[in-house]
């Protein structure tokens, strides 16, 4: 038997396999995550075979080549500490660096304990990001919803969409967008005044409970607001959020909320860090792509 690795492109059903080994990590993937992660670039996701045998794998999403961003990484416990892990994050980060222009940056989100690992590949230190956990109370289901600033995401033109976003994101991304906020089991809001959006949100359904992501908003009243209306869909049961520590104002707002840290993900960039609007980034849409 041969302990050499085999590293090529995953099939649509590995996918799968992959987000229920995350699901097995803890880390409590959407239930649609991989239709929308796939939707989005189905380029992204490499495998890692020995002897014909899955162990491995992650995704290297590319945004239209002007910002890469590599998660998902895991290899099934009963194959770790060999070097394979080893072998497949440099593989994939020298593939995602092939799908990028030069110059382009590269960011992840990973756990604590492995940054030093990360910041040996190149990847620079740039801020936390805690999971944040809270359980919402049961709420009737013709709760009044009468406040037309609220809309629904889908309503709001896709170009406006599209610009606000690239405030809080390194690249524009209209094939995740547009499959994010079209997803199943989820809830998909903007807020609007005077035409103008200034903030929205996703939940989605969860392994557990249910999950905010993004929530992007000019000022903590607008996040506030959405992260109200958001909620009602989690009504039952828990809710997480991913909140990043370089906005005090998103730190103000969970502690508000009463939620507690469960988890988190160091961000780091190989490459320049990307200029972001941080004081409008309240939660990040995933730890996964970004």
């Amino acid at each position: 038997m041969s302990d050499e690795l085999d590293i090529r492109n995953m099939t649509r059903a590995e996918v799968d396999t992959l987000v229920d080994w995350a699901a097995q990590e803890g880390w409590n993937p959407g239930l649609h995550d991989a239709d929308v992660f796939w939707a989005a670039d189905p380029d992204a996701f490499i495998a890692a075979d020995l002897n014909g045998e899955l162990i491995g794998g992650g995704a290297i999403t590319s945004y239209n080549g002007e910002f890469g961003f590599m998660g998902f990484f895991i290899v099934r416990p009963e194959y770790r500490g060999r070097g394979f892990g080893n072998t497949l994050w440099h593989t994939r980060r020298r593939r995602l660096l092939d799908r990028l222009r030069p110059g382009a940056s590269i960011g992840m989100d990973g756990v604590f304990d492995m940054q030093n690992y990360y910041a040996k590949g190149g990847f620079t230190f740039s801020h936390r990001t805690m999971r944040f956990r809270t359980e919402v109370t049961a709420q009737p289901t013709s709760a009044p919803n009468d406040d037309t600033r609220f809309v629904p995401l889908d309503a709001v033109p896709f170009e406006q969409l599209l610009n606000y976003d690239r405030t809080c994101f390194p690249a524009f991304r209209p094939n995740f967008l547009t499959a994010w906020i079209a997803q199943p089991n989820a809830l998909a809001l903007g807020y609007l005044e005077q035409g103008q959006l200034q903030g929205y949100g996703v939940v989605r359904r969860c392994r557990d409970g249910c999950k905010i992501g993004p929530l992007f908003a000019d000022n903590g009243d607008v996040a506030e607001a959405l992260y109200a209306h958001l909620a009602r869909f989690a009504a039952g049961g828990s809710l997480f959020l991913d909140a990043p520590e370089n906005n005090p104002a998103a730190m103000a707002f969970v502690q508000r909320q009463q939620m507690v840290d469960v988890f988190g993900c160091a961000r780091m960039y190989l490459g320049p860090a990307p200029d972001l609007a941080h004081e409008r980034i309240f939660g990040v849409t995933t730890f996964e792509l970004g």
